[in-house]
Formats: structure tokens, sequence, C-alpha cells
């Protein structure tokens, strides 16, 4: 009985380090980055993985809009795989009007409910309201700051460390742990690692960042 018992909690504590540190962009290698990733990938999740892979994770978005929708794909794509968040993305957009900050921060209960019974997205009741209450959020502080753009520039030239950043996002928003805000920030180009120094995509991001 002692035996098995102490065989199970290794299970969950191995269990337990292996969710942390593996997602859908990340594989079992633990080694293994997600442009090395994609290249063992076939089929349709292929296409999906490539569009976005070459054209969007770790590129710098300028658009508040197309920065809120990143962190609400980061955020519903939490305890799930990635490329469940590829295949419903064009499903989001349409149930969260683009993701126009403007509109889903005035979204009353009735919206609420529409999008619980939407089956083309994710119908869990804290990701929907966190996309609300975030999304007021960042009305607020394009008042104070001019964008959220603007909000994450100023606060990139004093923060350093992850831990920093996930305590402001903790603070500030709905629904942001260590996780989310760490891929968060990477896709977007604050934080580095997105792509393998190898990888075609890393110069070209770099020399976008130069070109600024």
């Amino acid at each position: 009985m002692v035996a098995k018992l102490i065989k199970f909690f290794i299970f969950i504590e191995y269990f337990l380090r292996f969710h942390k540190q593996i997602r859908e962009k990340e594989v079992i290698n633990f080694n293994m980055t997600y442009c090395d990733y994609i290249t063992t990938i076939t089929g349709d999740q292929l296409s999906l993985h490539k569009e976005y892979h070459d054209n969007h994770y770790g590129f710098p978005i300028e658009n508040d809009d197309e920065l809120f929708e990143r962190l609400m794909f980061e955020i519903n794509q939490a305890g799930l795989n990635w490329i469940l968040i590829l295949k419903k993305q064009h499903n989001f957009r349409r149930a969260f009007d683009n993701f126009q900050i403007a509109k889903v921060a005035v979204y009353d209960e009735k919206e609420f409910q529409r999008l619980m019974n939407d089956q083309g997205i994710i119908r869990n009741r804290l990701k929907i309201n966190a996309a609300i209450e975030n999304a007021k959020v960042i009305l607020k502080i394009r008042e104070e700051t001019g964008s959220f753009r603007k909000w994450l520039d100023f606060h990139s030239e004093k923060i350093k460390s992850l831990e920093e950043w996930t305590k402001l996002f903790k603070k500030t928003f709905k629904f942001t742990g260590g996780e989310i805000v760490n891929e968060f920030l990477m896709s977007t180009g604050y934080l580095p690692g997105a792509h393998s120094h190898q990888c075609p995509v890393y110069e070209r991001i770099k020399i976008l960042k130069q070109n600024k």
C-alpha cells in the first residue's frame, strides 16, 4: 500500500512539472522549440501552426484591439491545446466583435449569455468574464496612457523579469497567471524566446525591430 502511494505521488509530481513546462506550442522534448515542433507536424494542423509561427508569433503588435485579441487567445488557451485556439480563432473574432475593446467592454448579461451559448468558442464563464472585464481595464489604461501598446512599452522599459510582469498583470487584469503572461509577452515581442536564433523568422523580427 505504501509503495503504491509513493508511486502515485511521484506520478503526480512528474505530471505537475510536465504540465507546467509543456503547452501545445512546446513538445515532449523539453529542449524543442516551437520552430522545431512545427517541422514534426503534418496534415491540416501544419498550415495553421505554420501561418501563426511564420507571420504572428513573436512579431510586435501595434494595434490595441489585436493586442487584446492575443491576450484573450492566451487566456482561452489555458488548460487546453493551442491548436484548438487556432482552429477557433475565426469563431472567436465573430463572437467578440473582432475584439474591438470598446464594444466588448460594454457587453451586458445578454451578451454574456450569448457567448455562453456559442458552440464555436470556448464556453468558460471565467474566461468570458475576463474578456469583458479586461476590455474595461484597457479602456481605463487608454485614458491614462493613450493606448494599451503605450502602457506595455512604458512598463517594458522598467520591468526586467517575468515575475515582475506577472505581478503587474495579476494586479491589473483578470485570469492572468504566469504562463499566460509569459506567452502573451513572448508572442508579442516583449519577451525573448519565441524563435530559435537559427529560425529565419527570428531574423525577420530582428530586422523589423531595428527598423522601428
